[in-house]
């Protein structure tokens, strides 16, 4: 007869037994590996939480990694900086495009151009390229483009009916819709036509229409160019007689708020306007048409504001990393980004996509913001690695002139003494 432990031991077997069956039936346990994701906090935290439990870690589980995201709160790009510094950095994180040419100088990010190449489910043409070639520097590919916004002229329809003015519309040129948004203007004292935000953001997209680039070939800014003379005395003459107006002068910080006051027919706006729109006045009658064309050129200008997920050039797990990069930015996140209504996706192919043929005004102006990048001379919102330091001159100059501070041509003059110094000419 067996002792106790005797039976104990035999019980031992039987279940070791049993767990080494089960183990060649399913076969090795696969090594787990980490990818650590980051981007900035607030509102994205839920939205990037979504995006993993839906679309990434049930494509990436199986395959033994495991994604721990770390969003942050605070200041991210000194955050980041600092992190990749300190080689702490996650694998993958945002890089948004103001401040993106600075790590890609500094070889922190990853070139991608290979893992694209052996991709069965991303390339490179599958992103709108001008979405592409901004995160791209001598042939190199640093980021993925999660989502984007351009800029697009947004109007009040009930102030255009009431002044028996047709709306803006996709054939207008400056000269017309000027015309348009001065006899908007003639409403009243308190009525104009134009917001006018002080800043590059927005008047920047008008002097690419004319041709204008921001930097020659030795990396200086010329703002004395007849082009982009005429782009910025357009805009800023609006202030001269009451067509435009600077947001503040409407008790506003900026073009959005100041189109709800109903002040104001119109503002140079992006897909972050619809929104506050939902929320600020939502019985508002808006529209959105594409920015007007230069009546030279016949082109439009536009600015892309965008943000990719790039890889941490020193990250150990590079071949994990881009799988979950590949997830993050597969058809049908961006579908799913695309419906929920949270930003305008990158790839190219949702251009056609049934959620543009809605005929609701939000779905109409998403698609005008969309086709925005590809129209015209569009360029992004990124200069060299100068950053805020090489708009606050232009910003300056603009706010002066539409307050009347400045002339232009005084403006312009102080503006480019800036520059000079700081492009080193």
């Amino acid at each position: 007869m067996r002792s106790a432990r005797g039976w104990r031991l035999a019980g031992i077997r039987s279940a070791l037994a049993a767990i080494v069956i089960a183990c060649l039936a399913t076969g090795p346990a696969l090594a787990q590996t980490t990818v650590r994701v980051s981007g900035w906090g607030g509102t994205d935290v839920a939205i990037v939480e979504e995006l993993l439990a839906r679309f990434v870690r049930p494509v990436v589980e199986p395959q033994g990694i495991e994604v721990v995201y770390e969003p942050i709160a605070d200041d991210f790009p000194t955050y980041l900086f600092n992190a990749l510094s300190a080689g702490t950095a996650p694998d993958l994180f945002y890089v948004d495009i103001f401040w993106a040419e600075s790590l890609m100088r500094a070889g922190q990010l990853e070139p991608l151009n290979d893992y694209l190449a052996d991709s069965s489910v991303l390339s490179a043409d599958d992103i709108i390229p001008e979405l592409l070639d901004a995160f791209s520097l001598d042939g190199k590919i640093y980021g993925i483009p999660k989502d984007f916004n351009t800029l697009a002229l947004f109007f009040n329809k009930d102030l255009f009916d009431l002044a028996g003015v047709p709306y803006p519309d996709e054939n207008d040129d400056w000269n017309t819709l000027a015309d348009k948004l001065r006899r908007v203007s003639a409403l009243g004292p308190d009525i104009y036509g134009l917001a006018l935000q002080p800043e590059f953001a927005r008047m920047g997209a008008l002097a690419f229409a004319t041709g204008w680039e921001p930097f020659d070939e030795q990396g200086h800014t010329n703002l004395l160019d007849p082009r982009f003379v005429e782009a910025f005395s357009w805009y800023t003459g609006l202030a001269a007689d009451g067509t435009g107006v600077h947001p503040e002068d409407v008790g506003q910080g900026w073009g959005g708020g100041a189109l709800v006051t109903e002040q104001v027919a119109a503002a140079i706006e992006g897909a972050w306007l619809l929104g506050f729109l939902r929320d600020a006045a939502p019985n508002l009658p808006y529209g959105a048409v594409p920015l007007p064309r230069h009546p030279g050129t016949g082109q439009r200008g536009n600015l892309i504001f965008t943000v990719a997920w790039s890889m941490n050039s020193a990250s150990q797990v590079k071949d994990e990393a881009f799988q979950v990069l590949e997830a993050l930015t597969s058809p049908e996140a961006q579908q799913w980004v695309l419906e929920r209504g949270l930003a305008l996706p990158s790839r190219a192919e949702l251009a056609d996509n049934p959620y543009f043929q809605q005929p609701t005004p939000e779905a109409q102006a998403n698609r005008i913001v969309f086709l925005g990048a590809s129209d015209g001379f569009v360029r992004p919102f990124k200069f060299l690695d100068y950053g805020g330091s090489w708009l606050d001159p232009i910003n300056a100059a603009i706010n002066s002139v539409i307050l009347g501070e400045q002339d232009a041509e005084t403006a312009l003059a102080a503006a480019q003494e800036q520059l000079d110094l700081l492009t080193g000419r």
